[in-house]
């Protein structure tokens, strides 16, 4: 859970590894496809290498109601480099939001039915 995927060793050096799939479809859209958030359990310990090994994914045919998918190509990205944007986000849960506990006021409310 959460990035990266994987730390490894090499020779005595540390290294990450995130794990990914893409379709080529949209491989030139601004999808946001990499993130990462600080968390209590960072798993970002080192001052290491991180490398991203991405599998374009397609569908090869269907078995019964079920997508094959198969593997046509990869890349081994190195993103020491990679432009990042910074995203402020201020959030919350459905039941904090809608209990009318914890700063919400419920103005009104009524069942309709």
């Amino acid at each position: 859970m959460g990035y990266p995927d994987v730390l490894f060793w090499f020779s005595d050096t540390p290294y990450y590894l995130e794990c990914k799939t893409y379709n080529i479809e949209n491989i030139e859209t601004t999808q946001r496809s990499f993130y990462f958030s600080p968390s209590d359990e960072f798993k970002v310990t080192y001052d290491a290498p991180h490398f991203i090994l991405s599998f374009e994914i397609y569908v090869s045919g269907e078995q019964g109601d079920k997508h094959i998918y198969k593997c046509k190509h990869y890349k081994i990205l190195s993103v020491e480099s990679l432009s990042l944007d910074v995203k402020y986000e201020f959030n919350s849960d459905n039941k904090r939001m809608y209990s009318g506990k914890d700063g919400t006021i419920i103005l009104a409310e009524y069942d309709i039915s």
